[in-house]
């Protein structure tokens, strides 16, 4: 079989087994896997973005694991642009790669496209992030609502870096973040087929609050005792570091830490379960269909 040159995007909730599947997929298509996960990309954070194990590195070729220091200012317009020349690099030598993650906006930027943001200055990002931290979300929220009405009626409100970075554009510029966003999709050089992983709610759910326990067995509180220099960092302003930072602080209880974290990553998933089920791309599966995946992608491909 020849494939077009095609991107497979494996896409899906956190815990769910996105990287298991990818290394399965790029064994069998004997690639690589591009990682779309937003905090994975940082060296410093392992444990708490539960990173792919030495074995499973070893398993298949990764990128953009371990790319960065936690103090670059990597932006999903930075991951965008090396990203594609990355792709372009690899599909010299493979007729098919893999970009997996749970991040919904460094997705859509390989596969549609970001509108270019002005960077902002780090003395209004630390700025904000120390406000934050001091007074809370609903602070940065109500700050949002004043300077940029129409991303405020958009933007996931849960989300401090989203407030964070639009704000930070805000300030820096003079003019609303939703100013700068045009949704124009731009089309790619190569193929793209979708495929998103689901299961039984209950099911992942019980396989999120297992990773949580399991984090706190390999150590995130050590690795978040190591990190607390950087703490006002939007990398660190994110579910499983935060409540760590407020165990540490004698705000909470380790066993409230755990519960927050469990409850806060189920949240999340949820939310990243409605980001992908917006784009109507995707063909869903569960994460245990290998053969029907493999399948799908081999047809797809043959048909593109």
């Amino acid at each position: 079989m020849s494939l077009k040159k095609t991107l497979i995007v494996i896409a899906g909730p956190t815990a769910i087994g996105k990287t298991e599947l990818a290394i399965k997929i790029a064994q069998h298509f004997s690639t690589e896997i591009i990682s779309a996960d937003s905090r994975q990309f940082y060296k410093e954070m392992s444990i708490g973005t539960a990173k792919p194990s030495f074995e499973e590195l070893r398993a298949a070729p990764h990128h953009f694991i371990n790319s960065h220091h936690i103090t670059d200012n990597f932006t999903v317009g930075d991951f965008e642009k090396q990203g594609l020349e990355l792709i372009k690099t690899l599909f010299e030598k493979h007729n098919l790669l893999i970009l997996a993650g749970g991040s919904g906006l460094f997705v859509k930027a390989i596969t549609d496209g970001f509108d270019q943001v002005p960077k902002a200055t780090l003395s209004i990002r630390e700025d904000l992030n120390r406000i934050f931290a001091e007074h809370g979300i609903e602070v940065i929220q109500k700050k949002l609502q004043q300077l940029d009405p129409l991303y405020y009626s958009e933007v996931d409100l849960s989300n401090p870096q989203r407030i964070i970075r639009g704000l930070e554009v805000c300030l820096s510029t003079g003019l609303p973040f939703s100013s700068f966003r045009t949704g124009t999709r731009r089309n790619r050089d190569f193929n793209i087929i979708k495929i998103g992983l689901n299961m039984d709610r209950d099911k992942l759910y019980n396989r999120i609050n297992h990773r949580v326990e399991m984090m706190f067995t390999a150590g995130l509180v050590e690795e978040v005792k190591q990190l607390n220099s950087y703490r006002n960092l939007n990398a660190l302003n994110t579910v499983g570091y935060s409540e760590v930072f407020d165990y540490l602080d004698g705000k909470i209880t380790q066993m409230e830490a755990v519960e927050q974290i469990k409850q806060n990553t189920r949240r999340f998933a949820k939310r990243q379960l409605t980001w992908f089920k917006k784009d109507k791309g995707f063909n869903w599966f569960e994460p245990s269909e290998l053969d029907l995946i493999i399948n799908h992608i081999t047809e797809k491909a043959e048909d593109l």
